[in-house]
């Protein structure tokens, strides 16, 4: 007789053993003598986990009752879970599973199909920002620029699961994000996934609940809940106690009507007893009921603030759409590629719209809103009547639901009007119910709410509700809302505007009696007044909307519908009054003065915000920044794109201004705070601004402040937490030796910052000191000024003991430093073993022709270094032959500063005769060198076989017209020279004559500096034969040449043949005002775009 246990369950014993259980099991009937060796060998020839978990069962049932009770018997002592899924819960689980994808569907719809391929990673944060806390959706979209800064992230897969090996579990976990982006979503997939098995396979049970369906609720107990909401749940005990494993999903904590008191709620541990809603969710939060459960929660961003941290065991953030896939999101939302391509690009094209669709609801209704557009207008291009503000989309929106099937242009107007006609009454009624949700702060609403407002049920038909508003049936209730939050400020703003023009007392009182307000604009002012007062921005939206109504474009829009055509004429003038009066404060900048800008830009008033960015861009906002100008820098500071990525606010700031601009500094990439005079208070600020953790900050500069060492260790504190700062110039301060030891303390940690600039802050040889112990260990720094600041040699040898250990420092300035022969020679024997350096500027460092003996040894060997800048020393003639033996030697050397040496005309031979053989050096400085003409002829001849040289500065060396006349021969077969400086070398008429005659035929000149000679004015003509002629150059400098109006005449002349040249300066000679205007109309017209300076 066949095994009766095993028979009843196979189906589920199938479904449930898995495969390491099978090997127990096989292990334990094979001592039992109920399997042999010769039927495991088969079994374990079976290719798939269930064919094996198949065949043991057959094996077994074969062998009668007994083997059938033997594993009954095992699985029920050694797995009791596993018992109570296959004997008691699997019937139970199969009708939940059945209810759950009838209520959740197959995941097939648009958002869902994207949300399944790429946004079930979810990021990994340590809790919420203030901006997260405190405002409204849209402003944290907006200040965020909708991307979010974390690099941890974890799939769906992974959220109930430790993060490692030593890690438990989560309990509590919470995932927030904006309205819109996708949250139940993301709900909607990890129960579709569960269902067919994709993920938590181990999971028994997963109850989803909606808190908007919780709301029905006053006092249940959990058992009640699990068995009201999922009626089909016969038996709980398992579930309540732990046994079985259990998954509780709570959507959507800010449909919620009852605040989480956690300080005020009651305990209780009994799962059967009735308790205030909210009591039960705070006590299945701390753990008291449903204590074996994992729990997940959830939130828009604000309303999740009310769970103590600490009771949160993982937090994760929805993330966004990035731009692949808003493109994708639109190609699946229009059935025409064309359509969905040309919605992108107007999208990409301006920033505040491509923001806000980084949220999918927001891209939605922005790419529905745009498409509707595009269709509709006859002159789609027209400039300016593109739409651009919030309430111009939603009232395209709006009016393409009104439309219907808005792809028919014919008819329009008039299918909108008999649409608004049929429905005048609803869309009042929803307005209504909008407003006064709003500002009882209720998204969610249910039958006596929709009877109280006058609203049909049978009315909620058709595309105005499905795209508006809609509702959800459940075993509990039917709950109505609109469908995004935006939707339904939109719907109040247009209640409020049309109520306010003839309601006598305080709309936002409803039916309580309040002082009489007459008069659209008093309704305005209290609706503002109400929405400054808010802490959380609640309102904000909503006076953007209820301002953007009075917007010329929305006028239009609207006229004839909700707006009466013409009539913003009687109203926009004063209510701009007001909202700059709004403004005008003593420099209190919060979220809600920046929300008054936005509404100026909803009513089209950008005059102000124009004039801040355009001082702004040119760098000219000193003395204008009143309070006013300071809400629209904030403002700013929030939506352009150009002020994020450069903000320049240099010599413009106090302490006062800066602190209340604080928070909108957060997100800015280059932030410029130069020559403000800030002292350490404003650095403790500042500190706390790079310590925040959203802070996207990537380069600062607080060059040419008051900064002590007090503020210094600020800036180093906040060092050792801050990830995204990669750039600090904080030359010009005063931040002394103990202000160094702090950033070298910071950057023994800090593993982000690329480049610091502590040029010119006394750090003296200490200073240096703690920065060498720093290089020792930091391997990210890649850029270090030290120039002047007296680390003299002893400071120098410190620092070349750290480069013989780091490997990461590219670029080293310790220029005007005193380092001496010693420091030099130091340095060198760092250079023998680094590789990694590729610049050192040692420039005005008194260093003779013993250190440059040093360096030029050090060059022989070192194969990294490709900039050296020797300038303002003092070696000379010795100093000079060694340098040319190591160029001979030296293969990757490109730039090479020698200016204001002692070289004369023998070290630059010498040097002359190395270029010869070396092909690498591409520029060469000899400026102030007394170098005289027989120095230049060596260097022409170094010029004809030379092949690397691109770039050549000889200015202040008296080389005359013979060695410019050898230059200038030079030039006529030389094929790689591209900039020649020759300022101050003596050029006469003679050598002018030379050099035009090499523009004749040379090809690769761009740039020829002749400032400060006495080329005069035959000289000039000569050349500007040549300009006829030459193709190549591109700047000309002929300052202080003696030309007078005839030379400077024959050169404008010249560039009617000339369509190469760009830039020319023909300033100091002599030309006279009268005369300059006629030579710079003349180049004007010869050369349109050539600039001249004259």
């Amino acid at each position: 007789m066949e095994g009766i246990w095993i028979n009843r369950y196979r189906k589920q014993l199938v479904k449930s053993i898995s495969g390491p259980f099978l090997e127990t099991i096989i292990h334990y009937m094979k001592r039992q003598g109920l399997i042999g060796d010769e039927e495991v060998s088969q079994i374990q020839e079976l290719s798939g986990p269930s064919d094996k978990v198949k065949a043991v069962i057959d094996v077994l049932a074969g062998k009668g009752n007994s083997a059938s009770e033997s594993l009954q018997t095992f699985i029920e002592t050694t797995n009791s879970q596993l018992y109570l899924l296959i004997t008691v819960y699997e019937p139970m689980i199969q009708k939940h599973m059945e209810v759950l994808q009838s209520k959740f569907g197959s995941g097939n719809e648009v958002c869902d199909k994207l949300s399944l391929e790429g946004r079930t990673n979810l990021l990994l944060i340590d809790g919420l920002t203030d901006i997260q806390q405190k405002e409204h959706d849209v402003m944290q979209t907006e200040a965020t620029r909708g991307m979010k800064n974390s690099p941890r992230h974890t799939p769906l897969d992974r959220l109930f699961l430790p993060l490692s090996k030593v890690n438990i579990p989560p309990r509590i976990s919470v995932t927030v994000g904006v309205a819109g982006i996708g949250k139940s979503t993301l709900v909607k997939i990890l129960v579709y996934k569960w269902l067919k098995g994709e993920l938590y396979s181990d999971v028994t049970f997963i109850f989803p609940f909606m808190f908007r369906e919780l709301n029905s609720f006053e006092r249940i107990s959990a058992e009640k809940l699990v068995k009201l909401t999922f009626p089909h749940i016969a038996e709980t005990k398992d579930i309540l106690n732990g046994t079985a494993k259990v998954v509780l999903i709570f959507d959507g904590l800010d449909e919620f009507k009852y605040p989480l008191e956690f300080s005020n709620s009651q305990t209780c541990t009994d799962p059967k007893k009735d308790i205030q809603i909210d009591n039960l969710i705070t006590n299945i939060i701390r753990g008291n009921i449903f204590s074996q459960a994992t729990v997940w929660i959830t939130s828009r961003p604000t309303a999740a603030s009310q769970i103590p941290a600490g009771l949160v065991d993982r937090m994760t953030e929805l993330r966004g759409f990035g731009e692949g896939e808003m493109k994708d999101f639109l190609e699946t939302l229009f059935e025409e590629r064309a359509m969905a391509t040309r919605v992108f690009s107007h999208i990409k094209a301006h920033k505040a719209l491509y923001i806000m669709c980084s949220v999918p609801a927001f891209c939605l209704m922005i790419g529905l809103s745009l498409a509707y557009y595009l269709t509709i207008t006859h002159d789609a291009h027209k400039a300016g009547s593109f739409p651009r503000t919030m309430t111009e989309i939603y009232t395209y929106f709006f009016k393409m639901i009104l439309n219907g099937d808005w792809q028919e242009k014919e008819q329009e107007a008039l299918r909108i009007d008999q649409a608004f006609s049929n429905n005048k009454k609803l869309i009042v009624n929803l307005s209504r119910l909008a407003f006064y949700g709003l500002i009882k702060r209720r998204f969610v609403f249910y039958e006596q709410d929709m009877k109280a407002y006058g609203i049909d049920l049978t009315s909620l038909q058709g595309s105005l509700c499905t795209r508006i508003f809609a509702k959800d049936d459940s075993n509990i209730c039917t709950v109505y809302y609109f469908t995004h939050i935006t939707l339904q400020e939109y719907l109040a703003a247009t209640y409020y505007y049309t109520a306010a023009k003839r309601a006598i007392f305080d709309l936002f009182t409803e039916s309580a009696v309040s002082w009489p307000k007459i008069g659209f604009h008093n309704h305005f002012k209290n609706a503002v007044s109400k929405s400054l007062q808010s802490e959380d921005g609640h309102l904000d939206i909503f006076v953007r909307f209820l301002s953007g109504l009075l917007s010329p474009e929305v006028n239009r829009l609207l006229q004839g519908l909700l707006l009466t055509k013409d009539e913003h004429n009687s109203y926009r003038a004063s209510v701009v009054h007001h909202l700059q009066c709004c403004l005008n404060t003593d420099y209190v900048i919060s979220s809600r003065t920046v929300n008054v800008v936005h509404c100026l830009h909803e009513l089209q008033h950008t005059e102000i915000a124009k004039g801040v960015a355009d001082a702004l861009r040119s760098g000219s906002l000193a003395g204008r920044l009143t309070p006013i100008n300071c809400s629209a820098l904030a403002y700013l500071l929030q939506v352009s794109e150009e002020c994020m990525e450069e903000t320049n606010l240099s010599n413009c700031l106090s302490y006062n201004i800066f602190k209340s601009l604080l928070p909108r500094l957060l997100y800015c990439h280059n932030l410029r705070l130069e020559n403000n005079q800030f002292k350490d208070n404003v650095m403790d600020l500042l500190g706390s601004l790079l310590s925040a953790k959203d802070c996207q900050i990537q380069k600062i500069s607080l060059a040419e402040n008051l900064i002590s060492n007090k503020g210094a260790k600020a800036i180093a504190r906040s060092l050792m937490v801050n990830r995204t700062l990669a750039a600090l110039d904080l030359r010009s301060n005063s931040i002394g030796p103990r202000g160094a030891k702090a950033f070298a303390d910071a950057l023994k940690i800090n593993q982000g910052l690329v480049s610091l600039n502590l040029q010119n802050n006394f750090v003296g040889e200490d200073g240096a000191k703690f920065t060498a112990e720093a290089l020792h260990v930091n391997r990210k720094l890649t850029v270090l000024n030290l120039q002047k600041n007296s680390i003299g040699h002893e400071g120098a040898k410190r620092i070349a003991s750290a480069l013989k250990h780091n490997g990461s420092l590219k670029e080293l300035n310790l220029s005007s430093n005193c380092v001496g022969d010693i420091g030099a020679t130091a340095i060198a024997d760092a250079l023998k073993v680094n590789r990694s350096l590729t610049t050192l500027n040692l420039q005005s460092n008194s260093i003779s022709n013993n250190g440059a003996t040093a360096l030029t040894a050090a060059l022989k060997l070192n194969e990294g270094l490709i900039d050296l800048n020797l300038r303002e020393n003092s070696i000379g003639l010795n100093g000079a032959r060694e340098i040319a033996n190591a160029l001979r030697v030296n293969k990757v050397l490109r730039t090479l500063d020698l200016t204001a040496n002692l070289l004369h005309d023998e070290g630059t031979a010498a040097i002359a005769s190395a270029i010869r053989e070396n092909q690498t050096l591409t520029s060469l400085h000899l400026q102030w060198n007394f170098i005289s003409s027989e120095a230049a002829k060596a260097l022409a001849q170094a010029l004809q076989s030379n092949h690397s040289i691109t770039s050549l500065d000889l200015q202040e060396n008296s080389i005359g017209d013979d060695g410019i006349v050898a230059l200038s021969a030079a030039l006529k077969c030389n094929s790689v020279l591209t900039s020649l400086y020759l300022q101050g070398t003596s050029v006469g008429v003679r050598g002018a004559k030379a050099l035009a005659d090499a523009l004749l035929v040379n090809k690769s000149l761009t740039t020829l500096d002749l400032r400060g000679n006495a080329v005069g004015v035959a000289g000039v003509k000569a050349i500007a034969t040549g300009l006829k002629v030459n193709n190549s150059l591109r700047t000309l400098n002929l300052q202080e040449n003696s030309l007078g109006l005839d030379g400077a005449m024959c050169v404008a002349i010249a560039l009617k043949y000339n369509h190469s040249l760009g830039h020319i300066n023909l300033q100091g000679n002599r030309i006279g005002e009268s005369g300059a205007k006629v030579i710079a109309a003349e180049i004007k017209s010869k050369s349109p775009h050539c600039v001249v300076e004259i």
